[in-house]
């Protein structure tokens, strides 16, 4: 290489020696400003970051409560599709009483006269049972009353028997028997007590035991009397003149104790005579011993019930 070529390439090599160090400043110069606008970019990217976490954030808070708000849309859509039923039910109910109000006032109208009845009827029912309630008691008064009455004459006609009893003790139980039936005192005396066969006349035996009863009697004028005379159905006597059959027997026996009864103090007005024949026996007929039962005349004592018709009548 001469000298022209050395020179040549140094001034070749010094010259490209300057060029690349003003592209190296260049160079160096754009790198610096690009990493400067590298740093301020980070640092916009990173307030960008925050930022795009901050909205993140938010977001999550607003779907969350995005989705509250739908809870609580879709609890008042409930209510308010509750509160529409509720609505319309009422809406048709008020529909429903507005189109019936003429048939409910004429069924309140019904109703209410229905009740003024009901209430005249109560008050006239009211009255019917308080004198129910009135009568009843009277008749309950009435009743007791009459219980009363029973029970005193049962008490007089067990103490007319008693007394009826002491007054013919010492006559033979053969001859007569007291005894209390259906509120009667009923003395049976006995044909051989009273009579000989087919008379009508008593003897000094039958007129002293009369005499007795009629000293009771006399004692208890309250007393009504009924004699009646009994006999068998053997046939009287066809020579006796003065009597046809037993009819007469036992109406003229039951004729003569009575005459005996009054003229020893007995009320005339409270005695009746009776026969009563063969047509009422005590016994069988058939035999002996039920014709002498049958043969008997029967003082039928009654204490006088006046009082107790009374009642009954007053009834």
């Amino acid at each position: 290489m001469n000298i022209k070529t050395g020179i040549g390439l140094f001034v070749f090599i010094l010259l490209s020696g300057c060029v690349a160090q003003k592209k190296y400043d260049q160079l160096l110069a754009e790198k610096v400003a690009l990493e400067s606008d590298k740093m301020a970019l980070n640092d916009e990217l990173s307030a960008r970051e925050n930022t795009i976490e901050d909205l993140e954030s938010k977001l999550e808070e607003e779907k969350a409560n995005v989705t509250s708000l739908k809870d609580k849309l879709s609890k008042s859509q409930k209510s308010l599709d509750s509160l529409q039923e509720q609505y319309n039910t009422l809406s048709d109910y008020y529909d429903r009483v507005t189109s019936n109000s003429g048939k409910l006032n004429q069924d309140l109208a019904a109703k209410e006269k229905q009740l003024l009845q009901m209430e005249t009827d109560l008050a006239v029912q009211k009255q019917k049972n308080e004198e129910l309630a009135a009568n009843l008691a009277e008749r309950e008064a009435k009743v007791q009353e009459l219980e009363q009455v029973l029970a005193d004459k049962e008490a007089a006609v067990n103490a007319l028997k008693q007394k009826v009893s002491e007054a013919l003790l010492n006559f033979k139980e053969n001859d007569l028997t007291i005894e209390v039936k259906n509120g009667k005192v009923y003395v049976s005396l006995a044909e051989q007590l009273l009579f000989n066969s087919g008379s009508t006349v008593v003897d000094a035996k039958g007129v002293s035991a009369l005499k007795k009863l009629a000293q009771v009697l006399k004692e208890n004028s309250d007393v009504n009397i009924v004699v009646e005379g009994h006999t068998d159905d053997v046939p009287i006597n066809a020579g006796n003149r003065y009597l046809k059959d037993n009819w007469d027997l036992s109406v003229l026996r039951a004729t003569s104790i009575v005459r005996i009864l009054v003229d020893n103090g007995a009320e005339p007005e409270n005695i009746t005579a009776a026969g009563k024949g063969e047509f009422s026996p005590k016994a069988d007929n058939e035999t002996a011993e039920g014709r002498q039962t049958n043969r008997r005349t029967e003082i039928i004592l009654t204490p006088k019930l006046d009082e107790l018709f009374q009642i009954l009548e007053s009834n």
